[in-house]
């Protein structure tokens, strides 16, 4: 009797800290954040709303999703996974996409004016930002996304400067906007630029937010251009990692004088990016060969999968949060980001 009573409390016990609900739940949430990012990627391939891109469209479903619904509590867990977890793995996955070799044989050029973007991106927004009394967080996210590679490169500093899942999801959203009009321009301007196509692919490539921007702007150009726009590009995905680093310093540093900060973690998933990027450059296609096609459904996980991180991101924004917190940076990195394309297309 006394061995019944025990095996019973161990079964509930299991039960209480295991319940097959938690689970379900679990998968559920994730579950939710991959239909929300298919169906940004099935809009995307809409004409008209092919220039916005996937990872806009989800975001902009789970903003309205989150403002008519509300949050689904029930699922919690499950989509903080996928917007924590997955966004990890997908900036890890992106690091495929940068060639080092490319860069450092073809690029050191580029790279200096790369810097230079950059420093120039994320001190004016921070600046602009300041003076327009608008969120610092917010603001720094933006200068940032605007300076190396839009969403990519928010999501990889926000754990390092610790912001809010709604700042970050909301500054991702700014970035695909903002990006895709300013792509969408350049493609306009381009017949009546008195500019040679490779000055005009150097041009997108420093100047443009995120790497689908920049092929956007670039193809209608020719693929010589287009080369040297994507070139240009992944010269300034290739200084996220020091940006990273020097602004973990930074953090630390600001801890040191002040123990009751929060303690910052590592951000491991930078390693990773490190490690894919020379995998990608020195060992895959060359020790291990490997199909364009596979290189392509690659590149598409990753889009996925941060595209369903982004969506998890989204649930939390509301338009509360848009009207009093985004709109002051929203002007401040739209500023900069003029001043950006006009400075490059001189120095391009």
């Amino acid at each position: 009797m006394g061995n019944q009573r025990a095996s019973t409390e161990i079964i509930s016990s299991k039960k209480k800290h295991f319940p097959k609900s938690t689970v379900g739940l679990w998968l559920c949430g994730i579950a939710f954040t991959w239909v929300i990012a298919a169906i940004g990627f099935a809009l995307s391939r809409i004409p008209g709303l092919d220039r916005l891109g996937s990872l806009a469209c989800a975001i902009i479903i789970a903003v309205i999703y989150r403002q008519l619904f509300g949050y689904p509590e029930t699922i919690r867990s499950g989509i903080q996974f996928s917007a924590k977890f997955f966004l990890r793995i997908a900036i890890v996955l992106f690091g495929l996409k940068l060639n080092i070799a490319i860069i450092l044989d073809q690029g050191l050029g580029l790279l200096v004016r790369d810097a230079g973007v950059i420093i120039f991106a994320v001190l004016v927004t921070v600046w602009l930002g300041k003076r327009l009394k608008a969120d610092p967080a917010i603001s720094l996210l933006l200068g940032v996304g605007t300076g190396i590679c839009g969403a990519a490169a928010i999501a990889a500093i926000s754990p390092i400067i610790q912001a809010k899942e709604e700042d970050t999801a909301v500054s991702a959203g700014i970035i695909a906007l903002v990006g895709t009009i300013f792509s969408i321009t350049y493609t306009i301007l381009l017949p009546y630029l008195p500019i040679t196509a490779l000055h005009y692919g150097i041009w997108s490539g420093i100047s443009l937010h995120e790497i689908a921007h920049v092929a956007l702007a670039g193809a209608p150009a020719g693929p010589n251009a287009l080369a040297m726009a994507l070139l240009a590009k992944l010269g300034r995905v290739l200084l996220l990692v020091p940006l990273c680093f020097f602004l973990m310093y930074e953090r630390n540093r600001k801890k040191a004088r002040n123990p009751d900060q929060t303690k910052l973690e590592f951000p491991w998933f930078l390693i990773g990016f490190i490690f894919m990027s020379l995998f990608g450059s020195y060992v895959l296609g060359k020790s291990i060969p490997i199909s364009p096609s596979i290189l392509n459904s690659i590149s598409t996980f990753t889009s996925f999968i941060l595209t369903s991180a982004m969506v998890g991101l989204g649930l939390n924004v509301s338009f509360y949060a848009i009207r009093t917190k985004a709109l002051r940076p929203f002007i401040a990195m739209c500023i900069t980001s003029v001043i950006l394309s006009v400075m490059t297309f001189f120095i391009a």
